[in-house]
């Protein structure tokens, strides 16, 4: 039977890399427009590196005067704040700037580094860092508390093997989103070439807002579209809300789809069968265009298909066209295209910027003649659903690895009795 033994962070790492008070012009210096990544705890979400649009780069000069001892591949990157605790694994040679709430720890050679990557985003270690987190405004974890830490681990072999089937399936799901990603960009691409340098289209132009449109493209406003365009607040006012809807943290009737979840490709957070009739306005079938419209304004997503009814969460807009081929269609042209340039222009607000679905009908926007919207529909159709069958099966492994983590990182479960 295998042993397995209690230690602490301080006891399974050789280096702390720290670097969380230092910015450019710290250091004399400032950002650069291209060089090294510098690297945030915004942009770690476990597993994922996320808000990739918001990464910063540094000079060569800045990296070397900054990253005094370098992140290594197989070295584990840990945020110490907003958000805290989330964890990632550097499977790569970049070179990279740790930059504010991050830090990196590198695994000596007794143990696994995966398996520890692994261990620190199980239950258990996370509860551990909950337990030796300080602040109420910000929750943060001092170095010293992140050391005292507890792991347990079995001997090398043994973390190898547990490690390496929980790295085959988040492997199987990186590769499918790398996959997505490349299918939805080939669908972008065809739309900028029939629609934005109109070939396959006709010669005859007229001068619009958007330049010289083809004039048998129709000129419209959102709100005369053949869509539904609704939010979480058309169910009721905030009273009635506030005594209708009960959020829940574990699994329940109905998944509350909220801007965070669709982008991390996490769903968390539930309501009640109650809560859900009441939220009848603003149900979810999935295939559904989801618009940020508070805070993090313009973020764009297709809702996916999940394995439970699904309801709109707060602080988004709902576009469910009526016609099938205009799906596609208006989700390039809000994510990509000229829709993302007019909502941000009628952005407001100034502690929290925002937008208002009466201002959001009023923006303009062309259609290609039915015919070509039908073709372009026809081709891109194939795309998107692989895109959704590839998302349905990365959260069925999701479920497995969620599910068989912490029976590995406790021993209940036995290597041996998994197969892949």
């Amino acid at each position: 039977m295998v042993e397995w033994k209690e230690y602490t962070v301080a006891d399974v790492i050789s280096t702390v890399i720290d670097y969380r008070g230092k910015t450019p012009k710290k250091l004399g210096g400032d950002w650069s427009d291209s060089g090294y990544r510098a690297l945030s705890a915004k942009n770690i979400k476990t597993g994922k590196i996320v808000q990739v649009d918001s990464i910063r780069y540094v000079s060569e000069e800045m990296y070397k005067c900054w990253m005094k001892e370098e992140v290594q591949k197989e070295d584990i990157l840990i945020t110490s704040e907003a958000p805290f605790g989330q964890i990632y694994y550097w499977d790569s040679d970049e070179k990279i700037v740790l930059s504010q709430r991050l830090f990196a720890i590198r695994v000596n050679q007794r143990f696994y580094p995966k398996y520890i990557y692994f261990y620190m985003t199980s239950s258990f270690f996370q509860a551990e860092l909950d337990g030796r987190a300080t602040g109420t405004t910000v929750v943060g974890l001092r170095q010293p508390e992140l050391l005292k830490c507890k792991i347990y681990a079995p001997d090398y072999q043994e973390q190898k093997k547990i490690a390496d089937i929980l790295w085959c399936l988040e492997q199987k799901i990186n590769n499918n989103e790398a996959i997505n990603n490349n299918l939805e960009q080939q669908a972008v691409l065809l739309f900028k070439k029939w629609f934005i340098e109109f070939d396959n289209s006709s010669k005859n132009m007229l001068e619009t807002r958007f330049g010289l449109v083809p004039e048998s493209f129709k000129l419209l406003k959102n709100g005369e579209l053949p869509l539904v365009v609704t939010d979480y607040v058309a169910n009721g006012s905030f009273a009635s809300l506030k005594a209708n809807v009960t959020l829940y943290q574990e699994p329940n009737y109905a998944y509350f789809i909220r801007n965070t979840d669709l982008k991390s490709g996490t769903f968390e957070v539930f309501v009640d069968e109650h809560s859900y009739n009441f939220l009848s306005k603003s149900t979810l079938y999935g295939g559904e265009i989801i618009i940020s419209n508070v805070g993090d304004v313009g973020s764009v997503f297709l809702c996916p298909k999940l394995d439970k009814p699904m309801t709109l969460g707060n602080n988004i807009i709902m576009l469910r066209p009526e016609q099938e081929n205009l799906r596609y269609y208006l989700y390039i042209w809000f994510k990509w295209l000229y829709g993302q340039s007019l909502i941000q222009g009628i952005k407001g607000g100034s502690a929290q910027p925002k937008f208002n679905k009466t201002d959001f009908k009023n923006l303009p926007i062309f259609l290609p003649p039915d015919d070509l919207l039908e073709q372009f529909h026809q081709i891109v159709k194939p795309m998107f659903e692989l895109i959704d069958e590839n998302n349905t099966e990365n959260q069925a492994l999701t479920r497995t690895r969620d599910t068989i983590l912490p029976r590995l990182m406790s021993g209940e479960l036995d290597v041996s009795d998994i197969e892949i």
